[in-house]
């Protein structure tokens, strides 16, 4: 990309235990782009301090993360495992993106408006500068592509401001360093140290609803554990939750726009067309005129086929922490390599002294 080495930064916060919508949404994703790309997959648990999580808790999710990372598939030889706290150049690179940010980027953020609510006052800095660690979270590497749902694009366009606004601005200092790389900005070619970072879009990313409500997101937080199918669920679990899934009495449509109006309907569609690696429209091509007596069998049984092996791998993993710890220790070493290559251009670029 425009001088840069192609490379992949994403994290996943260490918050509760991870489900179907992590896995569908991101972590497959994850395993299937170390075959094309260099690739950074971080624990940010950094970002999970935003709540105040309990201490142990935080440092078995963290482990948990990582877990599930390596169960689904991706290869912590291959790619850099690592979480964030271990790397101390990400806080340093946000503090100076902190000050390059503008309050009113960081005020439009809609992720903050919805997590502080209507006491803003109360919200903690952290919650609000959140999006300028992320932007250090990427940049540090220098990554040019980062996969991304809808909740996360607007802060990779701050990301791309924040690269955009630090090459404007110390221009001349990075040209006479020539740290300097080229790269296009619409028409016009230009020298800039950080990317401006690109989102990585594999497909429209399926978004997975409550099995008790089909308006609502799969959520960790739910406080059914019903709603969600837990990556560490076995398979009697996985089985027992679609079974008991929250339906309509009416058959399944024979055409697509059938399930509008139906969104318990059109999860369960769109849950066995994620698994299935097909769309929409062939499950309906399918099942369509069939009771949920039939398709959720039918689901029951692919959900098991293709979650239940990462479950059993994940249990697995996990009993043996000291295993994942070493796992996230060789990774923030290999990760801080990179990191701090990245820094020392940058304390140059701004002036500040150090070896």
């Amino acid at each position: 990309m425009n001088g840069f080495n192609p490379l992949v930064f994403s994290g996943v916060q260490p918050t509760g235990n991870l489900h179907l919508g992590n896995y569908l949404g991101a972590i497959r994703k994850f395993v299937a782009l170390q075959d094309s790309y260099d690739c950074i997959y971080c624990v940010v648990d950094l970002h999970a301090l935003t709540i105040a999580p309990d201490p142990v808790e935080l440092m078995r999710a963290t482990r948990e993360v990582t877990a599930a990372f390596i169960a689904a598939g991706i290869d912590p030889k291959k790619n850099i495992v690592f979480n964030q706290s271990r790397v101390k150049q990400h806080a340093e690179l946000a503090w100076v993106f902190n000050c390059v940010a503008r309050m009113g980027w960081l005020s439009r953020m809609t992720q903050f408006k919805e997590k502080a609510g209507k006491d803003r006052e109360n919200a903690s800095a952290g919650l609000f500068v959140y999006p300028s660690l992320m932007a250090a979270d990427i940049l540090v590497y220098r990554a040019t592509h980062v996969p991304v749902g809808d909740d996360q694009k607007q802060h990779l366009e701050l990301t791309r401001d924040i690269a955009q606004k630090f090459n404007n601005d110390h221009s001349t200092r990075i040209a006479d360093l020539g740290a300097g790389v080229e790269m296009m900005m619409g028409d016009e070619k230009v020298n800039g140290f950080f990317p401006l970072t690109e989102p990585l879009i594999e497909g429209p990313a399926p978004r997975v609803m409550s099995l008790r409500d089909g308006q609502k997101k799969m959520s960790k937080s739910d406080p059914s554990d019903l709603s969600r199918i837990n990556l560490t669920d076995d398979a009697d679990s996985i089985s027992k939750k679609i079974r008991k899934a929250k339906t309509d009495p009416a058959p399944l449509p024979s055409e697509l726009d059938g399930l509008k109006e139906r969104p318990e309907a059109e999860n369960l569609v769109g849950i066995y067309a994620a698994l299935a690696d097909t769309t929409k429209e062939k499950v309906i091509a399918d099942f369509g005129g069939q009771q949920f007596s039939v398709f959720k069998p039918a689901l029951a049984d692919l959900a098991v086929e293709k979650l239940a092996p990462i479950a059993a791998e994940m249990r697995r993993i996990s009993a043996d922490p000291g295993y994942i710890d070493g796992v996230l220790r060789e990774g923030g070493e290999r990760a801080e390599i990179q990191a701090e290559a990245t820094m020392k251009t940058v304390r140059e670029i701004i002036g500040l002294l150090g070896d």
